[in-house]
């Protein structure tokens, strides 16, 4: 498909999703019915029956529309719905639902493809670089895949390779989600909502130069180099362009394989603890964390002891720095919860950027106090739990319980803060791949002792003039 055609073809998948929900914001205008509580001027706007029935096969349609086209598509738009798939906050759920498969289901670019990028990249082709390469790919992912090869002297290493023209499909695609984020925000004026797309030109510029995820690679294993259980895979420098990525092979279970996690004889409990421990030091210690904790990117090895596994560490196209504004508001928050302090929550909202210089101050703060209120009501914050929890209950918890003419006004309130894109992504990528392997475990509790040092010195510390 050319680039041209595929532009169109993006645009036109869209424009029938688009289309469908403004014949169905049609219907609700005629037939949406207004009733007045007694002794109120505030109506409660009733929709028929028939129309959210409608409106649920609309969204599953599009949901499987979405899907077949990403996956025709590939690319760009397969990372966007592997985000999409976890971000579900933006979209019904039935459409995260859908474009879960994407995590793991990415079809496979031919071996010649792969000769090409070598050719263009090193001027060799793989025969000559290798004493073997594997046609097969071991992974394929949205922008490149992994091969298995042997070196002359016998080490076994992954082959990471980025597909032919992925720089120019990216410029097309990235074109595409601008205007539909345009067009999103017409429906839901969320403050610098833009900043997602600022966020995925940047984050796809990254993980298409592997001389930059390299140079991850080495910084993230460096900070955990005194830590025997976090394995990270040692670059071949020689063999590693902007193009082509070349490693140590890691061996190990993939994590969410848990039927082997269990013959190796390794705790459940324990990975997903190595896990949450090493995802709170990367965040509030060394502030620099990997932004793509999806399963595939992490290994299971058996350790000295079930308690003691060793998890290897893939996949650094993704890893961010993180702002000690968003460190520190989130340290704020979790001081509020724990302390039961909402002015405290709210303060580190404020500090992390989530408020629009001109909004509607008090109606934000409003909100901010309702969700905490109800934050402090939940006796279990596992994932468990939320697995547990029936639809209406999950309802009532997203509901930001503000009446219906308010709403927009909260939306232009809120501002999306530089840099939130890739915490929040991390964060309920990592919530969520805890819940897989133990979801009783309070992930909060465990990253605990990388969270109290910090704490404890801002109440050891005289406040600010100010503060």
């Amino acid at each position: 498909m050319s680039l041209f055609g595929r532009l169109v073809r993006a645009l036109w998948i869209f424009g029938k999703i688009f289309a469908s929900y403004m014949t169905q914001l049609g219907l609700v205008e005629l037939f949406e019915e207004r009733e007045y509580a007694y002794g109120s001027d505030r109506p409660t706007y009733v929709l028929p029956t028939w129309l959210k029935e409608r409106r649920k096969r609309l969204d599953v349609k599009n949901a499987k529309r979405l899907l077949a086209g990403m996956l025709q598509l590939r690319g760009v738009y397969i990372k966007l719905g592997q985000i999409l798939s976890i971000m579900g906050g933006f979209l019904p759920r039935v459409y995260s639902k859908e474009l879960e498969t994407l995590q793991d289901q990415v079809p496979a670019h031919p071996f010649d493809d792969v000769i090409a990028t070598f050719v263009r990249s090193l001027g060799k082709r793989p025969e000559e670089c290798f004493r073997e390469i594997d046609p097969e790919p071991l992974a394929a992912a949205s922008l490149g895949q992994v091969h298995v090869a042997y070196m002359r002297d016998g080490r076994k290493v992954a082959v990471k390779i980025l597909y032919p023209q992925i720089r120019d499909v990216i410029s097309v695609d990235m074109q595409v989600v601008r205007l539909a984020i345009y067009v999103y925000k017409w429906f839901f004026p969320f403050g610098n909502i833009e900043r997602v797309h600022e966020s995925l030109v940047d984050l796809l510029d990254r993980e298409t130069n592997y001389i930059h995820e390299a140079a991850c690679m080495e910084r993230l294993g460096a900070y955990f180099a005194d830590d025997p259980n976090l394995l990270f895979p040692r670059v071949v420098p020689e063999l590693t362009t902007p193009d082509i990525l070349t490693m140590t092979f890691m061996e190990g279970v993939k994590i969410t394989r848990l039927d082997e996690l269990d013959r190796l004889g390794v705790s459940r409990t324990a990975v997903a603890t190595r896990l949450v421990r090493a995802f709170y030091k990367m965040l509030f210690v060394h502030r620099f964390f990997h932004a793509d904790p999806h399963p595939g990117n992490f290994l299971v090895q058996a350790g000295d002891s079930p308690d003691e596994p060793r998890v290897v560490v893939l996949d650094f196209g993704a890893i961010s720095e993180v702002s000690d504004d968003l460190v520190e508001g989130l340290l704020d928050m979790m001081q509020g919860l724990f302390a039961e302090d909402g002015a405290k929550v709210v303060k580190g909202f404020y500090r992390m950027g989530f408020v629009a210089e001109e909004g509607n101050r008090p109606l934000m703060e409003r909100t901010v106090m309702t969700y905490f209120k109800r934050l402090l009501q939940l006796k279990d914050r596992t994932p468990g739990a939320l697995m547990r929890a029936k639809p209406r209950e999950l309802e009532a918890l997203a509901d930001p319980g503000v009446e219906r003419d308010e709403l927009r006004e909260l939306m232009k309130s809120f501002s999306y803060p530089e840099g939130w894109f890739y915490v929040e992504r991390a964060s309920v990528l990592m919530f969520w791949l805890c819940g897989q392997i133990d979801p009783d475990l309070d992930t909060m509790q465990v990253g605990l002792p990388y969270v109290m040092p910090l704490l404890l010195r801002r109440l050891q510390e005289p406040p600010a003039a100010g503060r």
